[in-house]
């Protein structure tokens, strides 16, 4: 399925699509040699690399949409950047990007820093979130019986136990075995989060992850990794690349439906009806 600007912007997404001007790609090519300051290279790097708004909000989702847009208004003001008309752009299509995101070395300091803190807090836990991202996301009003999970894995005794543990909580569930079955069904709806697995059987889900993130359709659907890759190295990866959580397997009884309800800040059920993993209040980025 394609995705055309015009029926983006027919379910509430921005009109706006950038570019660098000659001035702005001028700078760029010229950064290795200019001390550019950090929110410049953000910018420039996340236009060229990808133009919609609500991408680049995604990859700076630790900042307030307000404070990201201002930037951009900005940079369209000193002509760096330019608004054009958007092309159309598919799953598919991004897919085929060969090109990781740019994120530069202080923002790479950052997740590791945020691992690094994880890991001694919730790593008995194989619990990882990434709290920059939830600090700025509105509370989704939805209960769970209304909060539609989309489970992708290949494994069918893994699919099986995590589908009972969402069930369980109260949350309908969908499921896809594979990458080709979850871009089927996303041209069907997009559910309300994704428990991705990463070893899947036509794809790395890290590379799927970054594929949804660079469409504007899902750029803030909440996702979470579910995998039994559990070094450090590869929750920091999930995390840069735009994972809200990273669930190691195996993993505890209501694990799934607590991050769940953790990364769209819906309403926790009474803890004494409910066991479940603590984890700390999202921090205020620096």
């Amino acid at each position: 399925m394609v995705y055309t600007f015009r029926e983006i912007r027919s379910v509430g997404q921005e009109k706006k699509f950038f570019r660098l001007t000659s001035e702005g790609r001028s700078l760029w090519a010229r950064r290795k040699n200019l001390p550019l300051p950090l929110d410049y290279r953000r910018i420039l790097g996340l236009v060229d690399f990808t133009g919609h708004p609500e991408v680049i909000r995604s990859y700076l989702a630790r900042y307030p949409s307000h404070v990201v847009d201002e930037w951009l208004t900005e940079f369209e003001a000193l002509r760096l950047i330019e608004s054009i008309s958007a092309t159309e752009v598919s799953l598919a299509e991004i897919s085929r990007k060969t090109e990781p995101p740019p994120v530069e070395v202080e923002d790479v300091r950052n997740f590791e820093q945020e691992v690094t803190f994880a890991d001694v807090s919730l790593s008995r836990l194989g619990v990882y979130v990434a709290y920059d991202r939830i600090a700025n996301r509105p509370a989704s009003r939805k209960q769970p019986e209304n909060t539609l999970a989309l489970i992708v894995e290949d494994d069918p005794d893994q699919l099986a136990l995590a589908v009972l543990r969402l069930t369980a909580a109260g949350y309908p569930v969908q499921t896809a075995d594979c990458v080709q079955a979850l871009f089927r069904t996303l041209q069907q709806g997009t559910p309300d989060a994704i428990f991705l697995d990463i070893g899947l059987p036509d794809g790395d889900g890290f590379e799927v992850l970054a594929t949804l993130r660079q469409h504007p359709s899902f750029t803030l659907l909440p996702i979470i990794m579910l995998t039994a890759k559990s070094e450090p190295e590869n929750v920091a990866k999930g995390l840069a690349l735009g994972a809200d959580g990273y669930i190691t397997k195996p993993y505890g009884k209501n694990t799934l439906d607590y991050v769940l309800r953790y990364v769209m800040k819906q309403e926790i059920p009474d803890p004494s009806t409910v066991r479940r993993p603590h984890l700390p209040e999202p921090r205020t980025p620096a």
